[in-house]
């Protein structure tokens, strides 16, 4: 499990807020000179200082504002009402069916009507036929001997039974479409029945899933908040040895990076951060431990590895191998080291500022032609690659464990820092969000 930390809205008491108003991220953009290049905030730091990106480097999009537990409680509760709609709304559409499916249906009914009605056609026009027969029968068999006049009625009894029988016909046709079409309009009827309840079922799944999720939400925000916030310690401090002043491109480069726990307690946890960056790209970084000696990349969180119980006043030490790449352009670069910690009871924090050091990129010296040879040069060799040590970007600040990078933080960096510190000190409330990642991420 890991922190992933964003500076939340400060709650805190009247007296102190505007301490607290003063650590967050804006008030530094504000009134922070122009930095020379791009820094932005590595992913999942909030404690540091260097707060905004380059307004020319849109690359690094700031990540959106976490939603606060007021919010979540609200999207819960929407969230509930639309179950429950949905589930109101499934049950009408079972309803409406078991209605549609009942024998006393208005369209059940009318189909029933019209089938009887069909019925006795067919009964009439098989009567009709009947007599038509009959009549035909009675003209055939007449004697010879009969009169004109018996000849006369039978062939009118034949005639008058033929246009019964063909106007039995025509009733019939007509009385089994009408019981054809009401069939339909039922059947119809029906099926759509069918598909709303099929419909409101998706739906209820698919508000009973946005339920869930909301409420997993706000159950994890309510249990962060339980837990208690993470706070910054200046006591736990990271420093660099072993990287150049200058790296030539093409190249790989090993340094050691050691956490230091300077404070009175055993720090369960602890996540070396390491974010290596040259003319505004990211550099690969791996990392091997006396624990896990094979070389392995550094986390998309930029976190480089995992230290187990570090007791206070020890150190750890972490290997890094930092690749550049071939055609990397000759520029500046700047190594951020920090560190994040989460103890077996919740409490959680980290370095409050970055440890930032910087190194030049040389481009590497193209390939002499084939035959030719070296021209003497009055120009110095360059130095040997890690034959110097890191180079602090703020020499003015850098002490023994680097500095800040001169990102555009003011001379108030520290001081502001201090407030920061001294409001969670005076327990005035002061909440930092955290978000931890669940047991077993990567780490």
């Amino acid at each position: 499990m890991k922190i992933r930390r964003k500076l939340a809205t400060a709650v805190v008491a009247a007296v102190t807020a505007p301490a607290a108003l003063i650590c967050v991220p804006s008030a530094f953009a504000e009134t922070a000179p122009a930095a020379p290049r791009p820094q932005e905030p590595p992913l999942g730091r909030s404690f540091a200082h260097h707060t905004a990106a380059h307004p020319a480097e849109p690359a690094h999009p700031a990540e959106p504002a976490k939603p606060s537990l007021t919010e979540l409680e609200k999207a819960a509760e929407a969230a509930r009402k639309a179950y429950d709609a949905a589930v109101a709304a499934e049950a009408a559409a079972l309803q409406a069916l078991t209605d549609e499916l009942s024998d006393k249906a208005p369209l059940a009914v009318a189909a029933a009507e019209a089938t009887r009605s069909a019925e006795a056609a067919a009964t009439a026009k098989e009567d009709a036929d009947g007599k038509l027969a009959g009549a035909r029968e009675v003209l055939a068999g007449l004697p010879v001997t009969a009169t004109e006049a018996d000849k006369a009625q039978a062939e009118q009894d034949v005639a008058d039974a033929l246009v019964a029988a063909e106007s039995a016909a025509k009733a019939k046709d007509a009385a089994d479409a009408k019981a054809r079409e009401a069939g339909k309009a039922r059947d119809d009827a029906r099926a759509a029945a069918f598909r709303r309840v099929h419909r409101a079922g998706e739906d209820k799944a698919k508000a009973l899933a946005a339920k869930e999720a909301a409420d997993k939400a706000l159950a994890e925000a309510q249990e962060e908040a339980q837990e208690g916030a993470c706070v910054p310690e200046d006591r736990l401090t990271v420093t660099a040895t072993g990287l150049p002043a200058k790296v030539t491109a093409g190249t790989t480069v090993d340094f050691t990076v050691r956490v230091t726990n300077g404070t009175d307690r055993t720090l369960d946890e602890v996540w070396p951060y390491v974010k290596v960056e040259a003319a505004d790209d990211l550099l690969d970084v791996l990392w091997s431990t006396a624990d896990s000696p094979a070389w392995q990349d550094a986390d998309a969180d930029h976190y480089a590895g995992a230290v187990e119980k570090l007791k206070a006043g020890a150190h750890a030490d972490v290997e890094l191998r930092l690749k550049i790449g071939a055609f990397a352009p000759a520029g500046e670069g700047v190594a951020s080291l920090a560190a994040d910690y989460l103890n077996d009871d919740k409490s959680c924090g980290g370095t409050p500022e970055y440890y930032e050091y910087a190194f030049d990129v040389v481009a590497a010296a193209p390939a002499p032609a084939p035959g030719a040879t070296a021209a003497p040069s009055a120009t110095p060799a360059p130095q040997a690659q890690g034959s110097t040590s890191p180079r602090p970007v703020d020499t003015a600040t850098a002490g023994t464990a680097g500095s800040l990078a001169d990102t555009g933080s003011s001379s108030a960096v520290p001081q502001l820092a201090l407030a920061c510190a001294a409001t969670v000190a005076l327990g005035a409330g002061a909440m930092f969000a955290v978000r931890r990642r669940k047991a077993g991420a990567g780490s």
